[in-house]
């Protein structure tokens, strides 16, 4: 704690006698939090909670369900939670498990499954704008190192480590338990089933509530990507320059933007595991339950792992178009 409190010292210490570049790095952090975050992410976060809290994720899964069921034999829901934290982008998979699990719609066990692999960067935010920042001209390969790795480790995971998930969602459930409180389902269901009212009433509500909770959302993860891209500030004042190769460690983002094309795979390889930001934006979302931080962060540096085990196959078999 003590070298966290200096660190934060001499942080605000070089904020308050460098304010010219400090502006730079928090207004690199603000721009890139009101031009790509807010658009490509809160319109997910608002329709998703009405969804949940409608209790419409079920029929929303049918999109998929019968082709995921067979093979990852999950619920609805799990399939739910799984094609949001694909489609929609980085956290919308950790808020929607939250979502789900706080509401007593998935198990424990379910979203620890979820969290292993389904929080990844969205492909619009990949297509859009990290390929093209990187200048690769090839997609397939890079879509599938993104997210088919994850896919894979989330279908080894089912029949290894979870392998009894269908056991443990029957048992957990039929116990009518709260996995967070220990209150009773029923309590569950009173503090959150709203009395017998019109579908226009409750969906009012549900559309309230949603927009609420998700522009609270954008505003904690705003301020996360301001902060962590204001970090770059120290390396610069004891260099003279950003220290561009660390940046992406510390927001995404920001740390892309600076490093260009000029390490693509570096870059590549710190997408997958996201960045300090990314984990604390992981944890501003699951911080209200009993999930574990750390055992997010270790699968997520599996991921990165097993993503360089993909790059380091693609160079020894077609090296001719590696990295094109």
């Amino acid at each position: 704690m003590i070298i966290l409190t200096v660190l934060f010292l001499i942080l605000l210490g070089a904020v308050l006698t460098h304010s010219q570049i400090s502006l730079l790095y928090a207004g690199l952090g603000l721009e890139l939090w009101f031009q790509k975050m807010i658009p490509s992410l809160l319109p997910f976060m608002i329709l998703s909670g009405i969804m949940v809290r409608m209790q419409l994720t079920d029929r929303a899964a049918m999109v998929i369900y019968p082709v995921v069921r067979p093979v990852f034999r999950i619920r609805k829901n799990v399939c739910y939670a799984m094609l949001m934290g694909f489609l929609c982008g980085f956290p919308m998979g950790a808020r929607v498990v939250e979502d789900l699990y706080v509401r007593n719609m998935i198990t424990r066990k379910e979203a620890e499954y979820l969290l292993a692999f389904c929080n990844n960067i969205g492909p619009v935010y990949f297509c859009s704008f990290v390929l093209p920042l990187l200048g690769r001209k090839l997609v397939f390969p890079y879509l599938f190192g993104m997210y088919g790795i994850p896919l894979l480790y989330g279908l080894l995971l089912r029949y290894t480590i979870f392998r009894d998930l269908s056991a443990l969602e029957e048992r957990e459930l039929s116990t009518g338990r709260d996995s967070i409180s220990g209150r009773t389902a029923a309590l569950v269901i009173c503090e959150t089933g709203p009395p017998k009212r019109s579908f226009a009433e409750r969906l009012l509500e549900a559309t309230d509530n949603s927009i609420h909770a998700s522009v609270q959302s954008i505003l904690i993860l705003g301020g996360y990507m301001i902060l962590f891209n204001l970090m770059n500030l120290l390396p610069h004042i004891l260099l003279g320059r950003p220290l561009a190769f660390l940046s992406p460690l510390l927001e995404i983002t920001g740390g892309l933007k600076l490093l260009g094309d000029a390490f693509p795979l570096y870059s590549l390889l710190a997408l997958m595991f996201g960045g300090l930001s990314c984990m604390a934006q992981t944890y501003s979302c699951i911080g209200n339950s009993d999930l574990s931080i750390g055992t997010y962060i270790i699968h997520k540096l599996v991921l990165t792992l097993l993503c360089a085990v993909f790059y380091l196959f693609w160079f020894l078999v077609f090296p001719a178009s590696f990295l094109l």
